[in-house]
């Protein structure tokens, strides 16, 4: 048994690369192998977003508190609320992020496949997030 004591890992700013706006990464856990998943709690001041990327197997995502978004490529953007659960599948393009005026905590769950989680590609353009 292992057990991750509050406090224990530091926060990191989310990259510039990756986001747009403030963003605080908390890791919660990382895959120990044979186990693949890693998880982290991230939060979205207003306006903030990642930018479009894909998982190769997938990511859910909870959402813990305020109010954020979240689209699919070539979907429609979604309100996503405290309480609601987000499937994104493996390879679909996505983006997620706060409300233009309501910052927006989730819980970030994806696994690894050879060793990569995510593939980061161009960022939402103002026009995107404000559709």
């Amino acid at each position: 048994m292992e057990i991750k004591r509050s406090g224990s890992q530091p926060s990191n700013k989310g990259p510039a690369d990756w986001f747009t706006g403030t963003v605080r990464i908390d890791p919660l856990f990382q895959a120990n192998a044979p186990a693949r998943a890693a998880g982290a709690s991230v939060t979205f001041e207003p306006g903030a977003r990642t930018a479009w990327h894909t998982h190769p197997l997938g990511q859910t995502l909870m959402v813990i508190a305020g109010c954020g978004r979240a689209q699919r490529w070539g979907g429609p953007m979604e309100e996503i609320r405290p309480g609601d659960v987000v499937w994104f599948p493996p390879g679909e393009k996505h983006w997620h992020g706060a409300a233009p005026a309501t910052a927006m905590t989730h819980i970030a769950i994806q696994e690894q496949l050879d060793g990569k989680v995510v593939e980061w590609m161009e960022k939402v353009s103002d026009e995107q997030y404000h559709a």
